[in-house]
Parts: structure tokens; sequence; C-alpha cells
């Protein structure tokens, strides 16, 4: 039977269809039930998975312990590969969470659907990204219980902690030998600390007293306690004697025995022939009977704990004989604990100073040769290795005693000095001061850990700046929420904390005390490098490959950028990276800068700060999980429209950029806690701002054009913020802010700058720490007065007539003052007695009618620092002036030269009054405001004016003409010429090769910075030396 051509046609139609169907039965089916199925159970197998995560950390945690326990040392490097992994596969299910949260949180853009139909259509969006993550899921779990398994057959833990804790008690007590039998000869530096603690053990008070020496690992602490126990006249003052060593895990029971056993042999006597067996209680009265009616002194030896005290409180008896309880420890709440029930005296050990520093090198290098001196030749490269040490005796003497048996040539000297980060951790000798350092590490709680290891990612010897610091944890997730307590207040009591157990140096204070700045010291620096290359937490890329940690594993999960070089293009590859941080003033490939956002999309913290960089790509939106985002100080001239997808940052700061104008997707940015500006336009969040909730800072918001003062009322809606900082106010507006400021119940901080303010609050902010009005005040508001935290006050272009001292004398806690560009227009100031007791800064500028200024006795009590700036009537210091007895600065700055006279050495009539001040510096400044930065600007000088002037800084001064400022030839006293961050065309005209301007003085010295950042304040400096006779 014969078939048309269309009915084969038909029939073969048929049967590729059937075929299809059941090809998909068979395999297309399977699998999307499968992806159904997987979809489904998506939220379950996160749950597993967090859970599962909980219990590697823990597993992690104890690992850590025993490692560094470990005394085999390829036993050890096998454990660390092996929790190495262990890490890896945390990493990698920390990462998978993140992804399934950022999906849970998708915001959907359009406010008017129903909230039915945007979860559909959200869910629709996130479906592939959802299904990835299953399959990750998927894969990793077995992955994960393969590694868990695997390290528990190898390396069971729960067989280990005793016998680990244990071995690392005895290499800790092995370690602790040497401070406290150190020969007195051998000990340097400890002089003045050494006589006032035998004072405060000899003499004082009849009660029972607690004195404590606190100070950072390895700066001597044992060493000059057990030198001022076993001094004669203190052994002499005292009945019994006794020095234990606590360490970080002591057994009570034990050291009750100890003390007890070594009173008895003092005395000579037998201990209680039941003494192993005795209880706590039955300790205690022993050794408070030993004890009674008895003048004692106990040093209790590297002290951890701070609850110490109550362990050993109630043995140490009181009978009013002047006994003496003599502590160690790292830790600062030690001491504080005591105080419940003792009086308390802190003696704080600093590093030692560079000379004593080189004299307890070369008492230990050349010990046995030379007669303890340096040679000539070894002179400079000593210096060099001791400057590393920072002026701590426990690496002076480590590493002096390994040079004492090298060879005494400079080569090798010089070899041993670029690698001493190598011999830090090969040498055995050298590797006892990390193993010390590293247990006040090994002593923090896990999320203290990582705050500590933050700091490896700033190169060694750099001050963090504290609210960058902070912010930068919270966004990576260190800080634990606390019920009642801000995020960044909890941040600050973790960096309190790590000061206390001084792991971290402050190194600038705010003037109310707060800390501003800090690092940690080099060689702890090296220990947090080391502990990060073993963790995987992070790399830190430098010039040359300085500190080019290479963890021990492929993935890394923080970066630091050191370094211009292309080579580290290559360490962006990571998907797993979680920070970047930039801190380097070269410019940036641009590579690098568009590989970011499409390499590293899990990033939480991106930091350019100070770098060369101009522009950022528009795929920045790929960084949904980004927190924390600064440009600060960098060449940038916009932002893109994608910055409005980065759901989850808190942090985004572009001041001393080119940015003018932000982006309206801002707007979308619903959980930013910190929009930091030079300057943001109100119309840009005009329709937005209330809806910005989470704002804790704003700066500096524009309202020029709010013409109906819709965002003044906005900002009332923002009950969460703690910084305003707002220009170009109206007049008219003035209530309406009040309004809306009474609802910040946090503002700490209030900065207008307008023609004319006039706010009248109703009540005072009770919060207020800092307030800075620029523009003219009809009279001085009499609310100021009545805030009484208020700790930082700024009149700027006030024009204020009446004295305001009489009003603002008796606010508590005012510790700055500063009048500056015609605040005040009158013709005296009159400081009263009693008055500004806690005023520490008294800034007095521009004030063109001042000529007289009176200090009362008691005024100023507190003044430690004082400014007169361009007041060109006032003649004479201010009377009164001896009074200051706290005054350690007094800056004059371009202030009539018959004033620089009076106070002059060589004859000035009111030098008397200044010559006991540390710090007299005398300045003469030209500040230029040239915001547009479009018209050239010429500097001239006259030489008469600054006969006394030896430093000149050039800096910012983006359109200054090409050529060194007019007549500068003729300063023959000038000793510096600093050219700062100027274009490179200014110093090609000062070049000693082919420089047109180039001249020689007798002295000068011209030092150059090629690093150009623009500035709207553009200064040139002059500095005086302190005239001499």
């Amino acid at each position: 039977m014969l078939h048309s051509p269309q009915s084969k046609k038909e029939s073969y139609t048929k049967m590729a269809e059937a075929s299809a169907v059941s090809l998909a039965r068979q395999h297309v089916l399977p699998k999307f039930l499968e992806a159904v199925n997987m979809l489904r159970d998506l939220p379950k197998e996160v749950a597993y998975i967090t859970d599962e995560l909980e219990s590697f950390q823990d597993i992690i945690h104890k690992a850590d312990e025993v490692v560094e326990a470990e005394e085999d040392k390829d036993r050890r490097e096998r454990m660390k590969r092996r929790v190495m992994r262990l890490r890896e596969a945390a990493f990698r299910m920390e990462d998978v969470i993140d992804e399934y949260m950022i999906c849970e949180e998708k915001q959907h853009d359009d406010p008017r659907c129903a909230a039915l139909l945007c979860e559909v259509v959200d869910y629709i969006k996130t479906l592939i990204p959802r299904l990835q993550i299953a399959y990750k899921i998927r894969d990793l779990k077995p992955l994960a219980r393969a590694e868990r398994d695997g390290f528990q057959s190898q390396f069971p833990l729960e067989q280990r902690p005793n016998s680990s804790r244990g071995n690392q008690d005895v290499k800790w007590n092995n370690l602790r030998m040497a401070p406290l039998y150190t020969e007195e000869a051998k000990v340097v530096g400890f002089d003045d600390p050494r006589d006032k603690l035998k004072d405060w053990l000899i003499k004082g008070r009849v009660e029972r007293s607690v004195i404590s020496v606190v100070g950072m690992a390895g700066l001597g602490k044992t060493t000059l306690a057990k030198q001022v126990f076993d001094d004669k006249e203190v052994i002499a003052n005292f009945d019994c004697h006794a020095c234990i060593t606590v360490s970080q895990l002591y057994d009570v029971e034990k050291l009750l025995r100890d003390m007890l056993r070594k009173f008895c042999k003092e005395q000579r006597e037998d201990p209680p022939h039941d003494v192993s067996n005795m209880d706590r209680m039955s300790l205690i009265d022993e050794v408070r009977n030993h004890l009674r009616h008895k003048r004692y002194v106990v040093l209790f030896d590297d002290v951890w704990n701070d609850k110490f005290w109550d362990d050993v409180e109630f043995a140490i008896v009181d009978d009013k004989n002047s006994s003496r309880i003599l502590i160690t420890t790292r830790y600062e709440k030690v001491a504080e604990f005591c105080k419940k029930s003792s009086f308390v005296q802190v003696h704080e050990l600093k590093p030692l100073i560079e000379e004593k520093s080189l004299e307890l090198f070369y008492k230990r290098a050349f010990q046995y040769g030379f007669n303890g001196c340096c040679p000539k030749e070894l002179v400079a490269i000593s210096l060099e290795i001791v400057r590393k040490c920072k002026g701590l005796p426990l690496a002076i003497v480590a590493i002096a005693g390994v040079l004492s048996r090298k060879s005494k040539s400079v080569p090798e000297w010089k070899l041993f000095s670029q690698n001493l980060s190598l011999e830090l951790e090969r040498n055995s000798e050298l590797n006892n001061i990390t193993k010390i350092l590293g247990l006040s590490y090994d002593d923090l709680p896990y999320n203290l850990r990582e705050c500590l290891l933050y700091f490896g990612m700033y190169p060694e010897d750099y001050e963090v700046k504290s609210n960058r610091l902070i912010r930068q944890w919270i966004a990576e997730g260190f800080v634990k929420p606390e019920r009642g307590k801000a995020l960044e207040e909890v941040a600050k009591q973790y960096l309190t904390e790590l000061i206390h157990r001084n792991l971290v140096q402050v190194t600038s204070f705010t003037i109310d005390g707060k800390v501003k700045g800090c690092r940690v010291h080099d060689l702890l620096h090296e220990m947090i490098l080391r502990k990060s290359k073993d963790t995987g937490f992070c790399q830190y890329i430098g010039d040359n490959g300085e500190h080019d940690q290479s963890v021990s594993s492929g993935i890394v999960r923080r970066l630091t950028i050191a370094t211009d070089s292309n080579a580290l293009i290559r360490s962006t590859e990571s998907s797993h990276i979680r920070s970047i941080l930039i801190i380097t003033d070269k410019e940036l490939s641009e590579q690098l800068v568009r590989r970011i956002p499409t390499k590293c999309m899990l990033l939480k913290v991106l930091h350019f700060e100070d770098a060369l960089i101009y522009y950022v790509p528009e795929n920045l939106g790929n960084l949904i999980h980004l927190k924390y985002l600064s440009f600060r100080n960098t060449w940038l001239k916009c932002l893109p429209k994608s910055i409005g997808k980065l759901q989850n940052l808190e942090t985004l700061d572009v001041r001393q950029t080119h940015v003018s104008e932000l982006p309206k997707e801002i707007c979308k940015l619903k959980k930013l806690h910190h929009l930091l500006a030079d300057e943001i336009s109100s119309s840009l969040l005009k329709d937005c701002l209330g809806g910005m909730t989470s704002l804790q800072r704003l700066r500096l918001l524009n309202i020029d054009d709010d013409d109906d003062g819709v965002v003044i009322r906005e900002l009332g809606k923002l009950k969460q913020l703690r910084e305003l900082r707002m220009c170009k106010l109206r007049r008219e507006h003035g209530n309406t802010l009040c309004s809306s400021i009474n609802e910040m119940q946090l503002l700490e901080v209030l900065w207008i700058d307008t023609e004319v303010i006039n706010l009248q609050f109703v009540s005072p902010m009770s919060t207020l720490g800092k307030l800075y009005l620029s523009g003219k005040l009809e009279g001085l508001p009499n609310w100021i007065p009545q805030l009484q935290n208020l700790v930082k006050l700024f009149f700027v272009w006030s024009k204020l007539t009446n004295d305001p001292l009489e009003s603002l004398k008796d606010m508590p806690s005012l510790a700055l003052l500063s009048f500056k560009l015609y605040a005040y227009e009158g013709e005296t100031l009159h400081f009263q007695s009693g008055g500004f007791q806690q005023l520490k800064t008294l800034q007095l500028e521009n004030m063109e009618n001042l000529n007289s200024i009176f200090i009362d006795n008691g005024a100023l009590s507190s003044l430690e620092n004082l400014d007169l700036t361009v007041i060109p009537k006032l003649k004479t210091l201010p009377s009164g002036f001896q009074h200051l007895e706290k005054l350690k600065v007094l800056n004059i700055l371009h202030m009539p030269l018959e004033l620089e006279e009076n106070i002059a050495t060589n004859g000035g009539k009111e030098h008397w009054i200044v010559q006991n001040v540390p710090g007299l510096r005398i300045f003469s400044e030209m500040q230029i405001f040239d915001e547009c930065c479009k018209s050239k600007i010429g500097l001239k000088i006259w030489p008469p004016v600054l006969i006394f002037m030896m430093e000149i800084d050039v800096q910012k001064l983006k359109h200054l003409e090409f050529k060194i400022p007019s007549a500068i030839q003729h300063l023959e006293k000038l000793q510096v010429l600093n050219i700062l961050s100027m274009p490179i065309e200014f110093q090609n005209t000062i070049a000693v090769n082919a420089g047109q301007a180039h001249w020689k003085g007798p002295s000068t010295t011209i030092l150059t910075s090629s690093n150009f950042f623009y500035s709207s304040q553009i200064i040139l400096s002059v500095t005086y030396a302190k005239m001499k006779n």
C-alpha cells in the first residue's frame, strides 16, 4: 500500500513528537522536578548549612588551641593545613548563606504594586540565583562532611584538650623563667619606675594597697616588679614575702597552697600536714591566720583574669599594717577590679626611649667583647635594628642575643635586618617573641580576635582613625548586637577592650578624651600577619613584596593593596574576597578598578580612600553585599547610577573628591547610616529623605533650593541622626529646623553654615557634644549655655558685639571654644575667676577690633592650648596670662610684630611670662579660598615681616602660578621648604637640575611630595622658630 508524501510527513512528525515527549519524560522532567524540589527545600537546606557552619566554627576554635600547643613541628604544620581546609569549607558556607540572604532581602522597586504581586515578581526574579544556591548547597554538604570527619579521624580533638593545655602551660612557664631571674646589672631604663614603685611599697597609707604594673607583652613588667620585690630595703620593710606566678589558667586552690607554703618556708615553719587535701575555704583560713597582724608583700605575676581579685581578696587580710599587693598584668581591668575593696595605684609601663633601647642592645649584643661598646662601623645598622623593636625590651634582648653570636660584619648584620620578619618566624630564639605576644591574642574572645586581626589590613606603624575602623568592623559583621545599644557603641567597647588589654595603642585623642587614632606595635603587627596567613583572614600586598603574606590556601578573605603594580590584578580573581582596602597614593590601573565589581561579587568593604582613582565603572551596582564604600580624598568625579542597587550599603563617603552632585538613585539606599559628602543638594533628597530612617550621619546638606521647607521638615523623621551638617539655611526656616532637631534625641553634632542664624530651641539638646555655627548671630542664643554635655563650641562669622564669655563661663563640659573670622567684634574679652574650668583649648582668630584680653586668677584653670591668630590690635599678651599654669602650647599666628618682640628671648619685656610654656610656636599663615578653582593665583612674601621664618609649607595650591613665591630668596633664616601635594609643573620649576626658579640658600632643604589632591581650602603656611638668645 502506497502512502502519499503528505501522510509520510505527518507520520514522521508524530514519531518526532513521541520521541521528544519520551525524551522529556526520561531526562527533562526529572531535572525539572528535581529543581522544583530543591527550590522547595531550599530554606531547610540553608538552615542546615547555618547549623553546620556553627559546628565547623566550634571545631576550628578548638583546633586552633591544639595547633598552638602542639610541640612537634611537622605535626603542627599538618594540622594547620587540615584546619585551613576546614576554614575553606566554612568560608564557602558563609558565602552561600550570604547569597541566600540577599535573595530573601530583595526589595521591589515600585511601591505602588500590590504586596502579593510584588512577592511573586521578586521570587521569579531570584529563581535562577536560588536554584544556583540550591545546587551549591547540594555539592557543599558532602564536601563539608568529608572535611570534618577527615579532620576528626586524623586529629581527634576530644583526646587532646587536657594534654594540650598542659603542654602550653609548661611552655609558658619556661618562657617566664628569664624575666624572673634577670640580673639587676643587665636591666636598662627602669630607674625611674623602680624608684616610684619602691616608694609606693614602702611609704603611703596603712591600709592594704594594690600596686599594679600594666603594659603590653614584652615591656619588662615582670623584670621590673621582681627587681623591686627583691630590693633589700623592700625586703626589710615587710614581715612576709611571696612571689606567685598566676598566668592565664590558674587553679585557685593551687595558688593558695603556693602562697601558704612560701610563707611557711620563709618563716621556717612546716605547712599544715593536710594542706594538699584542703578545700578552698580551709586554705583561705590558713592563709589569713598566717598573715594576721603581719606586714606582708605579695607579688602576683602575670595576672590575666579581671576577676582574679575575687579569688584572693579574702585570703590576704587587711590588718592596717601597710601591707602591699604587687600585680603585673597586660590587662588594665585587673587593677580596676581591685578598687572595690582596696586602694589601687597603677604604673603604666612604656616602651624604652631610643637612647635606652640602644644602651640595652649594646649591653646584650657586645657583652662578651668590645667592652660592651658598639664598634663604630656597626652603629648605623644597630640603630636601624633597634628602631624596628620600637622600644620593646623583649625584642631588643632576644635580637641582641642572636647577633652577639654572629660575625661583627656590616653585610651580615644588614642582611639580618632586611630579613628580620623571616628571622622572627624561623629562628627558634626569636620565635619566643611572637609566642609571648601571641598569648594575648589567644586570650581574646573570638569576635575580638577578628577585630585585632583587622589591623593586619593596614601597613605597619599606620595610624587608623577609630571612626573608620569601627564602621569597617560593623560592615564585616564582627560586632554583635547588644540589647539597648547601637552597633557603633558596641564597637567602641570592643576597641576600648583591646586598648585595656594593651594590644592596641592610642595614637591620638579627641579633646574630650575619646580615641581618635590607634595602631598596634610593629612586632604585634608581625604576629597579626602570621595569624592572618594561617587563617586566610587577609593578604597584604605592598611594594617590592612588602608584607606579601601568601596564605596557606587559595582562599583569601580580605585583601589590602598598597602598590600600583599590575601583578596585583591576579589577587582580585578570588570570588571569596569580602574586603578590599586600597592604601596607596599611586594611580590605580583602569583594569584593576574594572575587575573588582565583576570578580569580587561578595565584597562588604571597599576602601579607595586617598587613592589616585578617577572613575568607577557602571557595574559597581553588582556589589549588592557592599556595606562600606569610601572614595574620600580621591579624584573621583561622579558616581554611577547603579549605586542605587547597593541595598545593604551603610557607609558612603565621597568627601574631598570632585563629586559635585550625587545621583538621585541614592534615595534607594534605605539602610544607609552614614552619608558623607562635601555637599548634598536638598533637591536630590526632597522626595526620599524622610524614608532614609537609618541615617546616623548626614553631611553636608545644602538646603538653598528648599523653597517650601519640605526637606527641613523631613529631617524630623530621622530619629537616629547623630550628626547633621548643613549649609545655606534660610532665615525663615529657623523655627521649622528647630522643630525637626527636637525630634533627634541622639544628636551629637550640629554644624550650620549660613548668612544669618536664627535658631530658638525650646528645650536644650541633652546629647549635643559639638556645635558649629557659621553665620551672623543677632546675639548669643540663650539655649547655648544650657547645653550641659557640649564639649566643642565654634563661632564663625558671628559678628557678636557683646562679650559672650559671661554667659558661657559655667558650661560644665566645654573643652574647646573657638571664635574665628570676625565671630566677635568687641574690643575686650574678660575671662572671669572660676569660669571655664574644663576648657582645654581656646582659639581666637581674625578679630580686628579686639585690643585687650583679661584673664582673672582662677579662670581657665585647665587650659592647655591657646591660639592667637590675626588680631591686629592685640599688641601684648593677655593680662593675667601668668595664671595659665597648665598651658602647654601657645600658637602666635600672624600677630602684630610688637607682640612677637614683647615675648622675644633677647630682651622681650614679657618673655618671663611665656618662658615656661613648653610649646611656644610663632607662625604666619595666609589662607586663600578659591572654591571655583578657575583663576591663577600668585603669592608674594614680604621679608621684613617674616624675619624669623625657618620653614615654609606650600601645599594643595592647585592653581598657584608655576613659580616659587616671590622674594623668597631674601629669607636668610629659611631652612626647610616643603612642597606638598603640588602639581608636577610647580615642582619642576624648582628642580635642582633645570628648574627656572631654583636657588640655593645657605642651608635650605627642599622637600617635595608629588601626590596632588584637590582641596577647596588652599594654604601657604609659614613657620617660625622659637626665638632664642
